[in-house]
């Protein structure tokens, strides 16, 4: 008792031991979560590849819909649209589609309607808007009005919107989802922190006899559990890789799903996890631990 405790030649391994017991549970938890976790983020990836794959095509197009006015056939008044929308600053290409592609269109609302051909089903104007430049919708009915044309632009803005909502719903269900996870990993580190302490509980008292101040023990548990974390993060990640090549390979050039689109590059988000485990591991660890032993004085 007459020397007093030095940090720099104190060995950690008698009071905390490399391997225990109960790391092989805790390996196991930490390392499935980081999975679901990983799994979520190649989730929200994909789903936002989607969602923007679809605002630009919705974006890079419009549709217009012709009415042909009395003593004009549907034909030739699509015809004449698409030949003044054709002019206008920012639409690269304007076709009138064929009849049969209306038709198509309308008869799921019709039901089995054998002369759907006889009803005056407009015709439609297929717009392709310049990427860097497009005309608005405002632009084109301009158009449209200058030529006499009775016509409604559709630039597909409610879709857009409706993308758009679901690719935000899909961020913040990813982001809950992610933060649930951190916060049960946490949890679990916490609880295998106090059970530590709790089985050295002698130790400690002995250290602090011996001078140890607190945040060196508490440093003891933290680097131990950001160690463990560590390995079942990368255990998790290494899952969730492997996971999404299958996925990717079975699916093709579209991943999966054309819906959800997974690239190969998106596998190289989750190298991050044994280092966000290990931080979230390691906070928590240090909080606890640092409770616990000011409770024990």
């Amino acid at each position: 008792m007459s020397e007093m405790f030095d940090p720099a030649r104190w060995r950690p391994a008698p009071f905390l031991p490399e391997h225990e017991t109960r790391d092989g549970a805790l390996v196991f938890v930490v390392a499935v979560l980081c999975f679901l976790a990983c799994v979520t983020a190649l989730g929200v990836i994909a789903a936002d590849r989607a969602a923007s794959g679809w605002t630009r095509q919705l974006s890079a197009e419009a549709t217009v819909i012709v009415r042909p006015r009395p003593g004009e056939t549907p034909d030739s008044a699509a015809a004449k649209a698409a030949e003044a929308l054709a002019g206008v600053t920012g639409v690269t290409e304007a076709r009138a589609l064929e009849p049969q592609k209306a038709y198509d269109l309308v008869r799921p609302w019709l039901g089995d309607v054998a002369d759907v051909e006889d009803l005056p089903v407009p015709r439609l104007v297929a717009v392709s808007l310049d990427d860097r430049t497009p005309a608005t919708a405002g632009a084109l009915e301009t158009a449209l009005k200058s030529q006499g044309i009775d016509a409604i632009v559709d630039d597909h803005s409610l879709w857009l919107k409706d993308v758009r909502r679901a690719a935000g719903v899909a961020r913040g269900m990813g982001t809950v989802v992610f933060l649930l996870i951190a916060g049960a990993a946490a949890a679990v580190v916490a609880f295998a922190t106090r059970a530590g302490l709790a089985a050295q509980r002698d130790v400690v008292e002995v250290l602090h006899l011996t001078g140890a101040e607190d945040s060196f023990i508490a440093r003891l548990f933290q680097l131990r559990f950001a160690r463990v974390a560590a390995v079942a993060g990368l255990i998790g990640a290494g899952g969730a890789i492997l996971s999404g090549g299958i996925l990717r390979l079975l699916g093709g050039s579209q991943g999966l799903t054309p819906a959800l689109p997974i690239a190969w590059a998106d596998l190289l988000a989750v190298l991050p996890c044994p280092l966000l485990a290990a931080a979230v591991a390691a906070i928590a660890a240090r909080l606890t631990a640092g409770a616990l032993i000011r409770e024990m004085q």
